[in-house]
């Protein structure tokens, strides 16, 4: 399932009977960390289920309170990978446990798909979200290297 929601303790809730009411629902919080996503979001995240992407919404009092994005894919170096490329708890709602049990379920997720592990990548400038990672037991296993556009000369 591309869109799935989970409550504030982690249990799996139902699925959404309108897909993409629940995507536009947590647009304004996926647009905290992900300012620039295209105008046509739902449309956007629709094409990205298509090609493998999963969605995962923790539900709080109604509102969706964190979400992550994440796919699975083969490797020649680790097997099957999972991880997530968004992560996200509503900067309104923090330090309530949200992230901790969206992680968890992550976690649980990955190993039900048979993959070893949680992968993830944080932008070097997320110093609270590394703070958050290594408080979770996740650890620092390499360099992601991107080749920039040239400088201007």
């Amino acid at each position: 399932m591309a869109l799935q929601r989970i409550d504030a303790a982690g249990a799996e809730l139902p699925p959404p009977p309108d897909r993409r009411a629940w995507l536009l629902a947590g647009e304004a919080l996926h647009r905290q960390l992900r300012p620039k996503l295209p105008a046509d979001y739902a449309g956007t995240i629709e094409r990205m289920f298509a090609e493998g992407v999963a969605m995962a919404q923790l539900v709080d009092d109604g509102a969706v309170a964190a979400i992550a994005v994440w796919r699975t894919y083969p490797t020649t170096y680790g097997g099957r990978r999972f991880e997530v490329d968004d992560l996200v708890t509503d900067e309104a709602r923090r330090s309530r446990g949200h992230g901790r049990t969206l992680l968890d379920w992550l976690e649980r997720r990955a190993l039900a798909l048979g993959c070893p592990g949680v992968g993830l990548n944080s932008s070097c400038q997320r110093e609270r979200a590394h703070r958050f990672y290594f408080r979770q037991g996740y650890r620092i296993s390499g360099f992601h290297f991107k080749d920039l556009p040239p400088r201007a000369p």
